[in-house]
């Protein structure tokens, strides 16, 4: 019987040093490569983006990312796997929609419908406003969210949610609906209202994306992460892609993966990426929350400690901003008011760390200049640094 390809724990933080674009010998040259490198950015906390993106440029530079972005269109921001907001490369876009977007979409229409019943609004009177919303955007050019409510009064049409809870809550008929049209590709996010720490957006009509078999967008999409994030186990793939098991069954065969011993148990790599490779010279990289690599996979033990989990890890499962060591977390980081970038290490350093560490930190300072950032998710560490 052959001989299973055994990748373990120090193999793996090899990999997530250069495919990760962490290690600064391998630190991108343009937005777009970094994009394509890691498949996508994590986009749910706006400055998380430009932050990663710091993180791993040669020059990190945000005119370039928002160049990339709103400019020349290279870059897309969307929603996919889970439900989640991201920033892809604009070629990947079909994959990740036909792959995941669709299914979602089709059940946030649902949720959509079933909230306007709610306020007494029937399907025709939605596609109605739907109709509007799309003519308005189509003959003014991009708008916000508060200049569509005075073109289509009805987006401002506000539902009672959760009605009698210690929760209750108003939300508008446009904000539910904007993001509906965002996940079908009916319109897009633009440029931000404010800098690129603002979470608000201008809105546009998007062009039509090509139309993709959805078992072969997932196949190409299995192949793209295992490349970036490989080897992982089989629920590592479950959990980012947000599919079922026979589909993920169905696109690790047939991307050809094949499997691995792992120090947590079985994984699976493709069949090209069974070889050691190099280990990295020492690194040290501060990254944002939400940041892909921490959030790349579900089991996380091979670079981030159980016992760091309490500082770093909200509630949900949102990861905060986390310090990096030779390709393990070893502590989290925050921006002070005064604008300085203060760490904190949970475990002992070598001073090798600490200085590069620090050099990081203060690397990131100079990028931040007089910008500020907070975190939309908290963490118990995070508050504590930014005081």
């Amino acid at each position: 019987m052959p001989v299973r390809p055994r990748i373990d724990d120090q193999q793996r933080r090899a990999r997530l040093a250069t495919r990760q674009l962490l290690a600064p010998a391998h630190r991108a040259g343009s937005p777009e490569q970094l994009a394509e490198s890691l498949l996508a950015l994590h986009a749910s906390d706006p400055a998380s983006v430009f932050l990663s993106a710091a993180a791993r440029l040669a020059d990190p530079e945000p005119a370039a990312l928002e160049r990339a972005l709103y400019e020349d269109r290279a870059l897309l921001r969307l929603h996919g796997m889970r439900r989640t907001l991201f920033v892809v490369p604009t070629g990947l876009a079909p994959v990740v929609y036909a792959s995941s977007t669709r299914k979602v979409a089709e059940r946030e229409r649902r949720g959509l419908l079933a909230f306007a019943a709610e306020g007494g609004f029937d399907a025709a009177w939605l596609a109605g406003v739907e109709r509007r919303t799309l003519l308005a955007l189509t003959q003014t050019g991009p708008a916000t969210a508060a200049q569509l409510g005075k073109l289509v009064p009805e987006l401002r049409e506000t539902i009672t949610v959760s009605r009698g809870k210690a929760y209750e809550a108003g939300q508008t008929i446009g904000l539910r609906l904007l993001r509906v049209l965002a996940m079908e590709n009916e319109i897009v996010r633009g440029r931000p209202i404010g800098g690129w720490t603002s979470g608000q957006y201008w809105w546009a009509v998007q062009d039509a994306l090509p139309e993709l078999p959805v078992a072969e967008a997932q196949a190409e999409l299995t192949r793209r992460w295992l490349t970036a994030f490989g080897p992982a186990t089989f629920d590592d793939v479950k959990w980012w892609t947000g599919w079922g098991v026979r589909e993920v069954r169905a696109a690790l065969a047939a991307c050809g993966a094949v499997p691995v011993d792992l120090d947590c148990g079985e994984g699976h790599a493709l069949p090209d990426d069974l070889d050691p490779v190099p280990e990295p010279a020492p690194w040290a990289a501060l990254l944002p929350s939400l940041d892909p690599t921490p959030m790349g996979w579900q089991q996380r033990d091979w670079y981030l400690p159980v016992a760091h989990r309490a500082e770093l890890v909200d509630r949900s499962g949102n990861i905060g901003p986390t310090v990096w060591w030779n390709g393990r977390v070893v502590g989290g980081w925050a921006q002070h008011p005064d604008g300085r970038v203060r760490w904190e290490a949970l475990e002992p350093l070598p001073r090798e760390a600490r200085t590069a560490i620090d050099a990081e930190a203060d690397r990131l300072a100079h990028w931040l200049g007089p910008a500020r950032v907070t975190p939309r998710f908290r963490t118990s560490l995070e508050r504590r640094l930014a005081g």
